[in-house]
């Protein structure tokens, strides 16, 4: 197979799996998504008190994915900085790079592209992420080695490519966690994985 062929095999399982993924999720019953979010919180709290990060990055969720918002308000009420990403300008053109922002509470955000919630506070440089200990991010699906599949618009990775040593931990649900991810060179892996019924250290 060609290059250019295994390239265009890649995004296809990607695009499938996505599919499939987010199909799944529509059809969980929301009572079940509550438990899952509440046991994969538990978890999550007890990762974090052993990791004991100074500052936090996390990416809030969205619709039916793992919610991220109960560790934010959590970490964020124990005097950790969390700092969010801003995608847009405010009037809902996309930004060029990366920006991030300091969470300051539920009611200092916005909706922006994609119903993304993002921080309303100043916006800080990419370079930020320097000063991050841990990053947290809701995904589709993952592997036992750690190759992720996102949203599929390479914000994730753009994010990550002036830290790519920056312990990141990726949010699933227990049937998301896959025999193998299709991943493209680019691609970045992540530390670890949190299930509603496991923490799985990848690397």
């Amino acid at each position: 197979m060609t290059p250019s062929a295994d390239a265009a095999a890649i995004a296809a399982t990607k695009v499938m799996l996505r599919q499939v993924v987010r199909q799944r999720r529509a059809a969980r019953e929301p009572g079940q998504r509550e438990v899952d979010d509440r046991q994969r919180f538990a978890l999550l709290r007890r990762l974090l008190a052993a990791k004991r990060p100074r500052r936090l990055a996390a990416h809030l969720s969205a619709g039916t994915e793992p919610d991220s918002r109960q560790v934010v308000e959590w970490v964020s009420g124990l005097g950790v900085e969390v700092l969010l990403p801003v995608l847009t300008d405010g009037a809902g053109a996309w930004l060029a790079d990366p920006a991030w922002a300091a969470y300051q509470g539920a009611d200092r955000l916005r909706e922006g592209r994609s119903k993304i919630l993002e921080p309303t506070s100043p916006v800080l440089p990419a370079d930020v992420l320097a000063s991050v200990d841990l990053m947290i991010v809701p995904g589709l699906a993952a592997d036992r080695r750690g190759n992720r599949l996102g949203r599929g618009g390479g914000w994730y990775d753009r994010a990550r490519a002036g830290r790519m040593a920056l312990e990141t931990w990726l949010l699933l649900n227990d049937d998301e966690v896959l025999d193998e991810v299709p991943v493209d060179a680019w691609d970045l892996p992540v530390n670890g994985l949190v299930t509603p019924s496991e923490v799985v250290a990848t690397s």
